[in-house]
């Protein structure tokens, strides 16, 4: 085979791949760039800020992401990242123990038995049976509300993640189809150097002496 067909060959091969990557990476980044815009819209419609520096408490200055972000506007994955398990996850463990709301429904269930036999029965302790059912019924409510709050905060997250690992995708086709492009022009200036009747690996001719 002829050395310039060869150069030919792996340039307009490079060129085809330098397209490929190309596409692949504008795909890219107009899938992060979806992801990262819904989640900003979607995080900002909420109004959520972080509570300003001089209002943190000693347990909420011990996070570096709440004194960062301190008195900004949540709009980011990271931030409600941040705000989910340092802000919401911190308060949640002083509600009932650090209980979830699956943990809360047993002894709910089990007072509101006890308050139903204690009307029947016209004991003394109802009052004190029925504000304890009030109190572990607020507790689960409040409970329910912070973990749904920091659930939703949290897919925002991942979803914002899947915006990151799509930027970083499309960096690298890019970079990948700039060094394609790097090759196949190399090629295509040697096609064009190499003497037309020049072979590739042509076997050296073996010298007759007399």
């Amino acid at each position: 085979m002829k050395r310039r067909t060869l150069d030919l060959l792996f340039s307009i091969c490079g060129l085809g791949l330098a397209v490929l990557l190309l596409v692949v990476g504008v795909v890219l980044t107009t899938n992060a760039n979806f992801a990262n815009n819904y989640v900003h819209d979607q995080l900002a419609a909420q109004h959520i800020s972080f509570k300003p520096a001089g209002q943190l408490t000693d347990e909420e200055q011990k996070s570096a992401c709440l004194r960062e972000y301190a008195g900004q506007q949540l709009t980011t994955g990271k931030q409600a990242e941040c705000y989910a398990n340092e802000f919401i996850g911190l308060h949640l463990t002083s509600i009932a123990g650090g209980k979830t709301y699956a943990d809360l429904g047993e002894p709910q269930t089990a007072l509101g038995e006890q308050v139903a036999q204690a009307e029947q029965a016209k004991a003394a302790n109802l009052a004190d049976l029925q504000k304890q059912l009030a109190d572990v019924s607020a507790q689960r409510d409040t409970v329910f509300k912070g973990e749904t709050l920091r659930g939703l905060l949290l897919t925002s997250y991942g979803f914002s993640e899947f915006g990151r690992k799509a930027e970083q995708g499309a960096l690298a086709m890019y970079l990948g189809a700039a060094l394609l492009l790097l090759l196949s022009a190399a090629g295509l200036v040697h096609a064009v150097r190499t003497p037309a009747n020049a072979a590739f690996a042509a076997p050296a001719q073996e010298r007759i002496t007399t």
